[in-house]
């Protein structure tokens, strides 16, 4: 049974070093402000916790992984400044992945859309099922993937972003993910994933934590500009959303 929940829910369960984080929404597991802001909280708070040497990210249910933004709270943008935040919510849960001294395993059960790719994509190893299919349609609504971009560039190269984005009303499969490196691993049903995640991340838990640590380090250099890249493209897309063209847009989708 999924949350009910406007704003969405977040759940923790710490057993044996492993850190299993669950967001829930009623739209498709979407992201609302609040629930981006508690998850970059807890993704924080996780990467100080001593008792804990690896994190599964995963939503609710077995449908969607994640819809992305919500397109209630895009519509409910009036000016910069709410554009703005409302964007720095996925950069501020992005940069926190990053800055997490914890590596984080994503369990992606379902289809996934714009910000709900960037959150795959800032997962340090990601499984998935032969339903995880992608799509970056925030070109169609008269914005663009800006603020995940450059984790989603960062797995599946340059190329792969420009086939995502750019085609904007297509989904990509789960094995063209997995080719691309965004998926370490694609299976056939959400049991035979969750058996494997068990098994690789009980493994991954009784490593060295300092060992794992300088490992995550080395896995995100490179990308120390994040904090101020983020905010920038959040400015872009904060801009891009107050457009008519947007605006148009997303009351279609609500219709």
């Amino acid at each position: 049974m999924g949350t009910t929940r406007a704003n969405g829910s977040l759940y923790t369960n710490i057993d044996n070093k492993i850190a299993t984080v669950e967001f829930g929404h009623p739209a498709s597991n979407s992201f609302v402000a609040e629930l981006l802001d508690r998850l970059t909280k807890e993704i924080l708070k996780l990467s100080e916790d001593q008792t804990v040497n690896v994190i599964v990210l995963k939503s609710e249910g077995e449908k969607a992984f994640c819809a992305g933004a919500s397109f209630d709270e895009l519509m409910e943008v009036t000016n910069l400044d709410e554009g703005q935040q409302f964007f720095s919510g996925f950069a501020n849960v992005i940069n926190a992945m990053r800055k997490c001294k914890k590596l984080i395993v994503g369990r992606v059960q379902g289809k996934t859309v714009g910000g709900g790719v960037g959150l795959a994509a800032a997962c340090d190893y990601a499984f998935a099922t032969e339903a995880a299919s992608i799509k970056l349609s925030e070109l169609s609504i008269g914005i663009g993937p800006f603020v995940i971009a450059p984790a989603v560039e960062r797995k599946v190269g340059k190329s792969g972003l420009a086939e995502l984005s750019l085609a904007a009303t297509d989904w990509q499969s789960a094995y063209w993910a997995k080719d691309k490196g965004l998926f370490a691993k694609v299976f056939g049903s959400i049991k035979e994933m969750d058996k494997e995640i068990e098994i690789f991340t009980e493994k991954l838990a009784s490593y060295n934590p300092e060992a794992l640590q300088e490992m995550k380090t080395i896995l995100w250099q490179g990308t120390e500009n994040w904090d101020a890249l983020l905010k920038e493209r959040a400015i872009i897309s904060g801009k891009l959303v107050l457009s008519d063209f947007t605006k148009n847009a997303l009351s279609k989708y609500r219709k």
